[in-house]
């Protein structure tokens, strides 16, 4: 199965698409889907669903793990990341990839057993699962691929939560 997470923003999507067969992963690709400030938020919500459609069509991916939005403060940041989050999951409903959310809590416990781990610890683990020299960059493109990997991990439990309904 190929995984596609997403860590959702506006400024920066991170990304990571994982293999995941036989309980092994194998990455495939991960980076980053950036805008630049001052540009007009519309235009910066089209070229986040552009370039998540790009990668979409050139991994493939058959389900994605996106982060669930959590925020106590600033609501303006909030909203338009949530505006962000929503062309991703439209760019995954249109192409018929199944989309399920997870918190940073559930992630953190997938990835390294505790669900109060350190980024850093989160970082590490997800390093040494996918069997690479160092940890992906940007750090939205490391927590996409966390993302991807807690999926696989949680895809057959009660922890993984579809929020697109068939």
């Amino acid at each position: 199965m190929v995984i596609l997470g997403i860590d959702p923003g506006y400024a920066i999507v991170g990304y990571g698409a994982v293999e995941y067969k036989g309980s092994k992963f194998t990455p495939i690709e991960y980076g980053a889907v950036t805008t630049e400030a001052g540009v007009p938020f519309e235009e910066r919500l089209k070229r986040v669903y552009d370039g998540v459609c790009e990668v979409m069509d050139r991994v493939k991916p058959e389900t994605m793990a996106i982060e669930k939005l959590f925020f106590t403060s600033n609501q303006k940041t909030a909203i338009d990341v949530a505006q962000a989050r929503g062309v991703t999951v439209l760019a995954a409903v249109q192409r018929g990839i199944s989309v399920y959310e997870y918190t940073p809590l559930q992630v953190k416990q997938a990835i390294v057993g505790y669900g109060k781990a350190e980024k850093r610890q989160v970082m590490e683990m997800t390093k040494i699962i996918l069997h690479l020299d160092k940890i992906p960059k940007p750090d939205d493109a490391a927590d996409a691929v966390a993302l991807a990997i807690c999926h696989g991990h949680c895809a057959g439990s009660l922890m993984s939560r579809r929020i697109i309904p068939r």
